[in-house]
């Protein structure tokens, strides 16, 4: 039901419990806090001190439920404790209203009360010695400040800590999820980076013992068997060595292996070399300077990749690699054939634009691949990513592949 009081905690219980007891232990011993001949016990003749002290024990009930509601009833309670020869447990468990208005109240109430506890403190301290001209009024003032503004202070004091940790826990659970989400994106990135570095660097070779395999066993030519067995055998111990050289970046943490034996634009001499012992008519033309290592590497893996799928895919013909250094930025260029036969010369996963594209973007650079017109015939249309270009898949002459890729030099210009 809407209008039903809620379940008292099991400790205000406690609290109520053991301040009636209190209570009237005190009235069973006749210990009182005021004299009987006080004027301020008028109506007291002994019993009448159990009444707010039953009113206060049911408000302990509700400190917590309704810590409000609990202080006003036990203001009323407390004034006419005022009005009995009192009772010190009475008193008692009004400041405990208070403390606990403060401390589970809201945030609106934990503000007002010790400004208005505070300011009530101070009129009972001017007002008696005002008005009796006798320094014994102070003691009216520090009794009322002991009873209302203290508890009220103490209160605010254990909120605002209590609100601190809430605040500070929240942070860390915040934080924890932060480098949880960090955590799985490093992780994520590193799998895309390493999958990227296995494709580009066994790729080729394989790709290149494929086709050499299916030349030996398709042709009954003792000479030509040998030549493709020793090709097959090359790129064989190239690709250990590779696969060698990224284990040992993968165990040792330290990356001390990895900056000699990462690939450079100087080696691309060696790629083409391979790509042409691999039967690809292969033209390198080189324009640049000193680039940054990551461009340089991202630039070796394009041009790598770019002649693994000619290798499996261009038709016979001549392959062209450029590479231009302008206005900061390097701009790669592979071309080769395309059209003639109707599927590639050896599986593929289709990852190698993927990671093409993925190496350009990491640098903040472009990346296009498609079929083009040649440049002395133009009956092809151009395209992305193999999209379009229809005529160059029917076989027509004059259609060739480009990839292109423009990589900024992030590191500052070369030197």
């Amino acid at each position: 039901m809407a209008g039903r009081l809620p379940r008292p905690h099991r400790d205000d219980v406690g609290i109520a419990v053991g301040g009636l007891l209190g209570g009237l232990f005190l009235w069973s011993v006749g210990l009182y806090s005021r004299r009987p001949d006080d004027p301020m016990s008028r109506a007291d003749q002994g019993w009448a001190v159990l009444v707010p002290l039953a009113v206060m024990a049911c408000c302990e009930l509700l400190r917590r439920t309704r810590p409000r509601a609990a202080l006003l009833v036990g203001t009323l309670a407390l004034v006419a404790d005022l009005l009995t020869r009192g009772s010190l447990a009475t008193v008692v468990m009004f400041t405990d209203l208070v403390y606990a208005a403060v401390l589970y109240g809201s945030p609106g109430a934990a503000r007002r009360i010790p400004w208005i506890t505070g300011l009530i403190t101070v009129i009972a301290t001017v007002w008696p010695v005002a008005a009796w001209h006798k320094p014994e009024g102070l003691l009216i003032g520090a009794f009322t400040g002991l009873v209302t503004f203290t508890p009220a202070a103490t209160g605010l004091i254990v909120r605002n800590h209590r609100d601190t940790a809430v605040a500070e826990r929240l942070r860390a659970e915040q934080t924890t999820l932060l480098a949880e989400m960090d955590r799985t994106h490093a992780v994520t990135a590193e799998r895309a980076r390493m999958a990227r570095e296995l494709h580009d660097m066994v790729a080729n070779h394989l790709s290149a013992i494929a086709i050499h395999s299916t030349a030996a066993l398709s042709l009954d030519d003792p000479s030509t068997s040998k030549d493709a067995l020793t090709v097959i055998r090359e790129n064989s111990v190239e690709g250990l060595a590779e696969m060698r050289r990224l284990i040992g970046i993968l165990r040792d943490g330290s990356g001390e292996r990895e900056p000699s034996a990462a690939p450079t634009l100087d080696g691309l001499g060696a790629l083409v070399a391979g790509a042409r012992t691999n039967g690809l008519d292969v033209t390198l033309t080189t324009e640049h300077g000193k680039v940054p290592a990551p461009v340089e590497l991202a630039a070796y893996r394009i041009v790598q990749e770019s002649l693994t799928n000619a290798l499996k895919h261009a038709p016979e013909g001549r392959v062209t690699v450029t590479l231009t250094q302008r206005d900061g930025s390097l701009t790669i260029a592979v071309t080769s054939a395309y059209g003639g036969p109707s599927g590639p010369r050896a599986p593929g996963s289709g990852a190698g634009l993927v990671g093409m594209r993925e190496r350009a973007d990491l640098l903040g650079g472009s990346f296009e691949a498609g079929p083009e017109p040649s440049p002395d015939s133009g009956n092809v249309k151009n395209g992305k990513d193999g999209k379009d270009g229809k005529d160059g898949k029917d076989g027509k002459v004059g259609a060739i592949w480009a990839v292109r890729a423009t990589l900024p030099l992030v590191q500052g210009e070369p030197e």
